[in-house]
């Protein structure tokens, strides 16, 4: 158990640290994510020292169960591929600059249409894919108009990581915690969509009390033509399969098809249609090209990584014992705020892993208050560091290469003026619906 333990630390421990100062390596000319190797050999060492027999992982990832963690990876990666398509189309960016040249040269019209707009796309997509398409363009606007790009970084990425708490397929934590807990697409909706919906209203109000000097500083004049769209029937076919996949996902309980397995057949049958067409058309090749190759690959060795990790944690019996301590808290106000700042330890992504079996000894009402907690704090916690979450990762990079500064001290203030009040929101908005 001890060297279970101390490998388990120092894994997450170096996540945080690479995350911190070391987020890449150069290896000739490729650059690796440090966090997924780390991640491995912590994984690799494990297994190494039997600490986790190879037949546990084997009954894990082959299960029929919903927490097997390749089934999780297809559905989350089914509907990146989705979400990445519509965004190469140039549909995220079209509605970019079509809000921006609807605002003129009014900053608070602006603030609102972006924060509405990037919302409404994280309930129909995924955070990490808005927050990857929208940060180049903020930082690219607010250079060219020569404005602070803050209020807009800062409501693009809170914005993220409280709408993606509406839909399961809104981020790889919920979709792991949801599964796990045998919760189906409606079900989920039911549940959170109050609590997102109470964070969000609470977290505009933040962001604009804190911005609103800012936002009614003069927008320098700057005439922007809005994108057409490269391939309406393109455009069409994405929007169809992601409608389709939506729908099915909803009636996914009565239909008896597990829900990564309804993803993965519209992903499929996306790409075959585009491949298909180019076939036919022999031409925009690189819609497809371009969505494969910016899929998040790396995600695949350190979501199988820290499976192993958790899988060691609950044969040492270690998880039951983190359990054992969180059952003399309130479910909501435990799981919450321990997957709040847990998230902020060693990743929201190995947190999920983590705490999806930990309450399975509570009582059934007890067991999905802790599961719906701890989703909301996976999804908050990413405000609070760029360790919360891989969008934070991503976030920070970003804004790195545009030339923007925002350090670590900026990112820990302005996410802790804005985390507190809206977990605190949407996690007593969760315990007045499932009281």
């Amino acid at each position: 158990m001890i060297a279970t333990i101390i490998i388990s630390v120092l894994t997450f421990l170096g996540i945080t640290l690479s995350t911190l100062f070391f987020p890449r390596i150069k290896l000739g000319k490729f650059y690796l994510d440090t966090y997924w190797i780390i991640a491995l050999v912590g994984a690799l060492l494990l297994v190494v020292t039997l600490n986790c027999p190879v037949k546990e992982i084997v009954s894990s990832w082959t299960s029929s169960n919903a927490i097997n963690p390749i089934k999780i990876l297809i559905l989350f990666f089914s509907m990146t591929i989705l979400s990445i398509f519509l965004d190469e189309v140039g549909l995220f960016k079209y509605l970019a600059t079509l809000a921006v040249s609807k605002a003129k040269n009014n900053q608070q019209l602006l603030f609102f249409a972006l924060y509405f707009l990037i919302s409404f796309l994280t309930v129909f997509t995924s955070n990490d894919i808005v927050i990857l398409t929208f940060t180049p363009f903020i930082c690219f606007f607010c250079k060219r108009t020569k404005i602070s790009p803050l209020p807009y970084l800062i409501a693009e990425f809170t914005a993220a990581n409280t709408w993606s708490m509406m839909f399961v397929i809104g981020n790889p934590t919920n979709i792991y915690l949801a599964t796990s807990a045998g919760v189906t697409f409606i079900e989920y909706f039911k549940v959170m969509a109050l609590p997102t919906v109470c964070a969000g209203i609470i977290e505009l109000f933040l962001i604009h009390l804190l911005f609103h000097k800012k936002l009614k500083e003069p927008l320098s004049h700057e005439d922007i033509n809005c994108n057409h769209i490269e391939s309406k029937f393109d455009l069409i076919v994405g929007i169809s399969h992601l409608a389709i996949c939506l729908i099915f996902l909803i009636i996914s309980p009565y239909i008896g098809l597990d829900m990564w397995l309804i993803s993965l057949i519209c992903a499929s049958s996306l790409l075959i249609f585009v491949l298909i067409t180019r076939l036919v058309r022999r031409k925009q090749w690189h819609f497809l090209t371009n969505s494969l190759k910016r899929l998040p690959y790396q995600l695949i060795p350190f979501v199988l990584s820290m499976s192993i990790v958790v899988i060691a944690l609950h044969y040492q019996g270690i998880a039951t014992k983190i359990g054992e301590l969180l059952s003399h808290i309130p479910p909501v106000l435990g799981y919450g705020v321990s997957s709040y700042l847990a998230s902020n330890m060693v990743n929201n992504i190995p947190m999920s892993i983590l705490f999806a079996d930990i309450p399975l000894g509570l009582e059934t009402h007890s067991y999905y208050q802790a599961i719906y907690s701890t989703i909301i704090g996976s999804n908050i916690g990413a405000f609070l560091t760029p360790v919360g979450a891989l969008a934070g990762i991503m976030f920070e990079n970003l804004l790195s290469k545009y030339e923007v500064k925002y350090t670590f001290k900026d990112f820990v203030k302005y996410g802790t003026i804005i985390s507190v009040p809206v977990i605190t929101t949407a996690l007593l908005t969760l315990f007045l619906i499932l009281h």
